[in-house]
């Protein structure tokens, strides 16, 4: 009899697995950022390389960074809605252009349209790696503190701003500095 039982419970068991599986967001996978000191960074702006921005000229406002490429079909497909939001004013949104050539990144916000109030350059993929990028896009929310309160993995879209960025911003920029 626990001949029989056994394959049964185990293959019950798997099942199990499966079904809390399925009913995940693959976007929300979890960061370990989440809660934590953003990572430092002092990278070259992307169209003044002989100027610098660092994570320390960031503190006390919340502020938002994209990782983007010129080569990311994804990062075409979010740009509207970045260009969109940035034009709010709400929130200052940095890009972090990602393991690209700057002449392409320029061409390419050229074409676009630039939303970000600087675009760090970070051809070595050196900073992405530190902020734990694995893919882009990524858009991470850090607070006045210099915390990461939220990460958006893929493309940005009205329904993440409307429902996500946009209370979290404005909750995070009525805390106590």
């Amino acid at each position: 009899m626990i001949r029989y039982l056994l394959p049964l419970g185990i293959f019950i068991i798997i099942v199990g697995f499966l079904f809390v599986g399925l009913g995940l967001d693959p976007k929300k996978v979890p960061s370990p950022f989440i809660g934590k000191p953003a990572p430092e960074f002092n990278l070259p702006r992307l169209y003044k390389p002989e100027e610098r921005v660092t994570t320390a000229d960031m503190k006390g406002k919340v502020w938002l960074l994209n990782v983007w490429a010129s080569w990311c079909v994804s990062c075409r497909a979010e740009h509207q809605v970045v260009t969109r939001f940035a034009k709010t004013g709400l929130v200052p949104i940095y890009g972090l252009n990602y393991k690209d050539e700057p002449q392409d990144a320029k061409a390419w916000l050229g074409a676009l349209g630039n939303p970000y109030v600087a675009s760090l350059a970070d051809q070595d993929g050196n900073a992405g790696i530190d902020w734990g990028v694995y893919g882009v896009p990524e858009t991470f929310v850090v607070d006045k503190k210099g915390i990461v309160r939220d990460k958006v993995i893929g493309p940005v879209t009205e329904e993440i701003v409307q429902e996500r960025l946009i209370p979290l911003v404005k909750k995070l920029q009525a805390e106590e500095g």
